[in-house]
């Protein structure tokens, strides 16, 4: 890796003036977004159907150091330096007479801390006390939960309270319990000392046992000396799992370290065993109060652009996210009931129930691809795992199962065409709604569909018939005049759009089509999106480009994203010009499966993960470690002429021993290569497959 200054080290001597671009610090439970006197908790929402929202708490952290005497300033966001797995934001304020050293995190690994540190350490020789002002914006209110005043606990301070308005009537109101470390208004140095170190903790949770065990932990971890040593050793564990570094660009090396770093902070611990993960939100978890970043609702955001780049490394965290679609699943037989079809209708925009969330109805009664999305996860999931439990136990084919049956009861039979039609929807691109047939809608409904049957077929499941009749019969608009997809019945070519939607079809969708389909897919598309729609749309554009052998071209289009992130912190906005969700956890997943499954060409199929790599000119090297594949994982390294991979030292899956040996299968050449453990294979750069060693053997994990 040849950057000049250290690709993960985000260092400036001035905030943003734009104050929605200041870094956010989540761990999967609390998100916050430094300096703020607001945060978010994970699945703590307030208000009714639409006007439901993230409920704004109140944060005592919401501190600033400043000093009477002038002072230069600078602000860091040190995801990992070196050897030191730090993942921590500081703010270092140097004077005549001290340096002042202000640490904020959110504990990686007890997700419900949040930690401020300050060091004082005396500049020169005096008999004076130096004296460092905290400034805090905090008070102990909030809009949406009415909290009041209870016993402080071991010294620390505590309020509690509840959301004012349920979900849906009936519903439960959260309860949040905060307690914190006291903050004073100074900090002093006195004249015998060379330095000081303080340490401030809050912790929030839902029950007052929980909050009372975690601040124990964490006074604990403060008088052990171990509360940031076991936040750097959670971080260390999760990039020693996973690392993507490109050589040749120093811009798009440090925008990958950031969607990682964002990304990875939106997923709970890789030890969290609580269940109750929230889901992932657009701007994440610092974001989504009433009227800001879609209220902190769950869309298919989640399910298709921030999952997969995660997923590929992650199988614990992959499973979460389908963890919670799981737990939504009543939500969705709702949902379904009351739209009066069968089966499962997932959200366009979720919370905790899974009961439709979105302020607009139209989108909820049409963007109905959200249940194709859902399953394409728990598809991926299936094939990069083998992990049946998830279906069984875990209850993923009650998802699988459940929207499929939604399918079925709503597609409309022609007798015309003898083809099944999917009437009134809105598709990806939502310049249009009340359409028929939107191309994306009706393939992700025909794969979803058919992995119901595959996964009744594994599951010894009787599958109605009707389900593999309207897979084979749904109708995929198709111009064989012009040789492209249309984006749904009616559209004319030209016509603008806000999104990549039809130009998903070759990816991730995967749908068959000949080269030159795909070329006049993406050359009919790119024209008329909109420069400034969402992030996430030319990675989509650059992955098709890459698949055509057109790596220049689909450089210049994944550069196009360079504008969206807002320095100095790598934080992304939805749009070019700044404006819409902040943190936007979407675009950053589509920019990373860019390069982790353009650049690579990776492709997560039944039986095997194919791979077809292909480099810009101005990328040297693109090294991705830690890509876990049946149990396995593997370090890549892509060159312009060859690549080379090493399969890790084998732990194995949980509950299986003898995890699948696995072999290097070139395409062109046929030629096999086994994957031993610890040994790197090389080979020409061409297209091929990982895949096991003995394809006729098949050992599901139960």
């Amino acid at each position: 890796m040849s950057c000049d200054s250290d690709p993960y080290v985000f260092t400036t001597d001035t905030l943003p003036s734009d104050l929605r671009f200041l870094p956010p610090l989540a761990n999967g439970l609390l998100g916050w977004k430094v300096f703020n006197n607001i945060m978010h908790m994970g699945g703590v929402y307030n208000g009714e159907a639409g006007d439901c929202h993230r409920a704004d708490v109140p944060c005592p952290l919401a501190v600033k150091t400043e000093t009477d005497e002038p002072a230069q300033h600078s602000y860091t966001l040190d995801t990992h330096r070196g050897s030191l797995y730090q993942s921590i934001f500081s703010h270092t304020l140097s004077s005549a007479s001290v340096t002042a050293s202000q640490s904020l995190y959110s504990h990686r690994f007890y997700a419900n801390m949040l930690v401020m540190e300050v060091l004082l350490e005396r500049q020169v020789t005096s008999e004076e006390p130096v004296v460092v002002n905290l400034v805090s914006s905090f008070t102990p209110q909030s809009k949406d939960i009415q909290f009041k005043s209870s016993p402080d606990y071991k010294g620390g301070r505590h309020i509690q309270g509840q959301t004012t308005t349920a979900e849906f009537p009936g519903g439960s109101c959260p309860t949040v319990h905060l307690i914190w470390t006291p903050v004073p208004s100074t900090l002093t140095l006195p004249p015998e000392q060379t330095k000081a170190r303080w340490g401030f903790i809050l912790v929030a949770a839902n029950s007052l046992e929980a909050a009372k065990s975690s601040y124990d932990e964490g006074l604990n971890l403060m008088a052990t000396g171990n509360l940031r040593p076991s936040h750097e050793k959670a971080w260390k564990e999760l990039w020693l799992q996973s690392k993507v570094e490109v050589t040749g660009s120093e811009t798009l090396c440090k925008a990958v370290i950031g969607c990682m770093f964002y990304l990875l902070s939106a997923f709970p611990s890789i030890h969290d065993t609580s269940s109750c993960f929230g889901g992932l939100s657009p701007g994440g978890l610092s974001n989504g109060g009433d009227g800001q970043d879609y209220w902190g609702h769950v869309f298919w955001d989640q399910d298709v652009w921030m999952y997969p780049g995660i997923a590929l490394f992650y199988p614990k965290l992959a499973r979460s996210v389908l963890e919670y679609r799981v737990g939504t699943i009543d939500g969705a037989k709702d949902n379904a009931q009351k739209q009066g079809y069968k089966g499962l209708k997932f959200p366009w925009e979720s919370a905790v129930s899974g009961r439709e969330v979105c302020p607009d109805d139209i989108y909820g009664q049409q963007e109905i691809h959200i249940n194709g999305d859902v399953t394409l996860a728990f598809q991926h999931y299936l094939y990069l795992t083998e992990d049946l439990s998830m279906f069984t136990e875990g209850k993923g084919s009650e998802v699988i199962f459940g929207v499929a049956d939604y399918w079925v009861s709503r597609v409309k039979w022609n007798p015309d065409d003898q083809k099944y039609h999917l009437l009134g929807v809105m598709p990806p691109d939502e310049y249009y709604y009340n359409v028929n047939n939107s191309v994306y809608t009706n393939t992700v409904a025909k794969l979803s569909l058919q992995f119901a049957v595959e996964l009744a077929d594994l599951l010894q499941h009787p599958a109605p018939k009707e389900w593999q009749e309207v897979a084979e019969r749904i109708d995929i608009p198709f111009d064989k005049e012009l040789q492209y997809h249309p984006e749904y019945d009616g559209y004319s070519k030209g016509q603008p759009v806000k999104q990549a939607d039809t130009v998903m079809l070759g990816y991730p969708l995967g749908l068959p089509m000949s080269p030159e389909v795909r070329r006049n897919d993406l050359e009919a598309y790119e024209p008329v999106t909109d420069p400034n729609g969402p992030a996430m749309t030319w990675g989509m554009f650059a992955i098709g480009w890459l698949e055509l052998g057109k790596a220049e071209k689909a450089q210049r289009l994944l550069e196009k994203c360079f504008k969206n992130i807002q320095g100095p912190f790598q934080v992304w906005s939805e749009s070019s010009d700044g404006s819409g969700a902040v943190n936007f956890l979407t675009g950053m997943g589509g920019f990373l499966q860019a390069v982790l499954f353009g650049y690579t060409g990776f492709r997560v199929q039944k039986e095997s993960l194919a791979f077809s790599p292909l480099l810009p000119d101005e990328i040297c090297e693109l090294c991705v470690r830690g890509i876990n594949y049946l149990g396995n994982q593997m370090d890549w390294l892509l060159r312009k002429d060859d690549v080379c991979v090493i399969l890790r030292e084998q732990t194995g899956r949980p509950g299986n021993t003898n995890p699948h040996k696995l072999q290097v299968v070139l395409k062109a050449s046929g030629t096999k290569i086994p994957l031993t453990p610890g040994q790197p294979i090389t080979f020409p750069r061409e297209a091929g497959c990982i895949c096991k060693m003995d394809p006729l053997s098949s050992c599901w994990l139960l």
